[in-house]
């Protein structure tokens, strides 16, 4: 009876929304220089920091002055050099 029991529950909370499940997203995060990379999750940057994270399908507009920097891992671009967190 129990095998019968556990999927209905989950079931029936993810329904009501008793149980989040999340996944992963990918965007786009850019510094005031200009520098720009994708992230695999939106992570909170501090203000500071100046990085605007944006959707995965962002563009930057005609005349604008963007470049790639990927860099593996968590952290950002400041001043041309990758700061971890």
């Amino acid at each position: 009876m129990q095998k019968f029991i556990k999927p209905v529950l989950t079931a029936v909370a993810l329904c009501t929304g008793l149980l989040t499940v999340t996944s992963a997203s990918a965007a786009i995060a850019c510094n005031r220089e200009g520098e720009c990379w994708h992230v695999k999750n939106a992570y909170n940057y501090h203000p500071e920091f100046g990085v605007t994270v944006h959707e995965n399908n962002w563009r930057w507009g005609v005349g604008e002055k963007y470049r790639w920097r990927e860099h593996p891992g968590r952290g950002y671009w400041r001043n041309g050099v990758w700061i971890r967190f």
